[in-house]
């Protein structure tokens, strides 16, 4: 089918933030007491909205008998991950080639608070691409694994989520775009790309594995709209 539009997500899709995003935070959880294997943290935290993060945390430390989390935490790991971020954040590779050969309709749909969305593809180069088309998880009432984001980026440019495709790195972003009714392509070329991800995101309902950018521009070409 052609696909009118295409939605990426950011961090793990676009940039190669999300191994930072994961070690910085399970360190910093492991501080407080909140030791999480690898797997059981990508599986419940990835691409979750910004709110159903910090509630989920909060819980599991209540349930420890610790009460709410410390109020200096979550400054001191914002702090602590922009510090990396503005060190070592990248694109991931093959993005800006197959940005400058798609000439179709696109916009960014990312958890990421939006402020921290812009910062992230200035970083990288990124940004020109997709502006105006830049939406944020803050933008909407529901964050991910919910529809709300994605729907809300495919009325903005104006195209049918039938006919939208979603690039997502998350099982719960792969369940938001199924739940927005589009067809979505699992991206496991991030750096964070683990043992057993292909198979998460299938699990979670993805149509498709794309291995890297490469992957993603052939499977779109010549075209560049066609699956």
């Amino acid at each position: 089918m052609a696909f009118e539009a295409i939605l990426f997500d950011c961090d793990g899709v676009l940039v190669d933030s999300e191994k930072i995003y994961v070690d910085v935070e399970r360190e910093h959880l492991a501080r407080i007491g909140l030791r999480y294997d690898i797997d059981e943290y990508m599986d419940r935290f990835q691409g979750l909205g910004s709110d159903d993060f910090w509630a989920a945390l909060d819980r599991d430390h209540r349930a420890l008998g610790k009460g709410p989390l410390p109020e200096t935490f979550g400054p001191e790991l914002d702090a602590a991950t922009m510090e990396r971020i503005d060190r070592e954040l990248s694109e991931i590779a093959g993005i800006k080639q197959l940005l400058q050969t798609h000439q179709g309709a696109r916009a960014v749909a990312s958890s990421s608070r939006l402020h921290r969305l812009i910062h992230k593809l200035q970083h990288t180069g990124l940004y020109d691409f997709f502006e105006p088309h830049i939406y944020s998880g803050e933008q909407v009432a529901n964050g991910k694994p919910a529809p709300d984001l994605f729907l809300f980026a495919a009325e903005k440019l104006d195209v049918t989520p039938a006919a939208t495709l979603v690039i997502e790195d998350s099982a719960n972003g792969v369940k938001a775009g199924l739940a927005a009714g589009m067809t979505v392509w699992g991206f496991v070329g991030g750096g964070h790309s683990h043992q057993g991800h292909s198979e998460q995101l299938l699990e979670a309902g993805a149509h498709k594995i794309v291995d890297s950018h490469t992957d993603l521009a052939g499977l779109l070409l010549p075209s560049n709209t066609a699956a």
